[in-house]
């Protein structure tokens, strides 16, 4: 008896291990790890291929996901950060024409980061709702740090208020390390993330006008005494962003060499509302914009299935 007992003992580690291989791919088969429970899963799309390598396309009228790759692998963000940043800073900034400095500590590493600018000057006096549309026109990090510190105090206060933000709203594989997106390796999400985030902060009416404005002028300020006009980076570039059936009407870009071109954006068809997140096209500001002929593709084959 004392032999068979010290033998069962003896393969009790196997028999231990055995069963949490059974445990572990019952997680992985259902989907629990990383990827969510099954039935939360929307089969690859087949028919047509694009250069981004992650991507979800989600209407926002029913809240389906439509389309989907790779949709919850880990990437970098980009300038696509400044959706939360701009969020935050209409959530917590109750006047909007309130006038702020530019502090010249913002400036101070931007330019030799190579980070996008919306023109302010160090030392200017600007409204915050202007701060809101040179964040997310031009994509401006002087205009996004100063945000950041109009809220919190400090850029690292406000980035602590984006992960508490992005916990809220379910971002669980993301985590932020800036306020505007510069490259950081400690500086991800997942185009699942970001759908949740822009998903939110389309319910914001001051978010959405903003999001989908093409052209901003500012009135005369102490270093501007001509005023300033910003343009939207994406109206830019797809111009009038025409589809059949509907219509590009708002849309953030993103890019960094390690993040690629990134672009999320926002489509009417035939009375429904669409999301679209990219992420990690190729190319560059130079090339061709490969993000936003994604952003047509995807578009225009949604539009073509609810013909059918």
């Amino acid at each position: 008896m004392q032999k068979r007992k010290r033998m069962n003992v003896r393969f009790l580690p196997l028999i231990i291990f055995i069963m949490l291989m059974f445990i572990l791919y019952g997680f992985i088969a259902s989907g629990s790890i990383l990827f969510g429970t099954a039935s939360e899963r929307v089969p690859e799309q087949k028919g047509y291929t694009i250069h981004s390598r992650q991507a979800i396309l989600v209407d926002l009228t029913t809240g389906k996901t439509l389309f989907r790759q790779q949709e919850e692998q880990r990437a970098y963000p980009a300038s696509l950060t400044k959706i939360m940043t701009t969020l935050l800073a209409i959530e917590h900034i109750h006047d909007l024409h309130k006038i702020v400095q530019m502090p010249a500590t913002v400036f101070a590493d931007l330019r030799d980061k190579d980070a996008s600018m919306a023109g302010f000057l160090p030392n200017e006096d600007v409204k915050i709702i202007d701060l809101l549309y040179g964040t997310l026109l031009p994509s401006g990090a002087d205009a996004s740090g100063t945000l950041a510190i109009s809220v919190a105090g400090s850029e690292q206060a406000f980035v602590s208020m984006m992960n508490q933000k992005a916990a809220e709203l379910g971002m669980r594989h993301t985590h932020f390390a800036n306020d505007s997106g510069l490259q950081d390796p400690r500086h991800y999400t997942t185009a699942k993330d970001l759908s949740l985030l822009l998903s939110y902060a389309l319910k914001n009416s001051t978010f959405r006008q903003v999001f989908t404005t093409k052209q901003h002028r500012i009135n005369p300020t102490n270093l501007h005494p001509d005023g300033i006009v910003l343009h939207s980076t994406l109206f830019q570039k797809i111009g009038s962003g025409q589809i059949n059936g509907g219509s590009i009407i708002g849309g953030k870009t993103g890019y960094t060499d390690e993040a690629g071109l990134c672009l999320a954006s926002l489509a009417k068809m035939n009375g429904h509302e669409y999301i679209l997140i990219t992420l990690g096209a190729p190319g560059n500001h130079s090339t061709t914009q490969y993000d936003i002929e994604d952003a047509y593709t995807i578009f225009k084959n949604q539009n073509e299935k609810n013909a059918r």
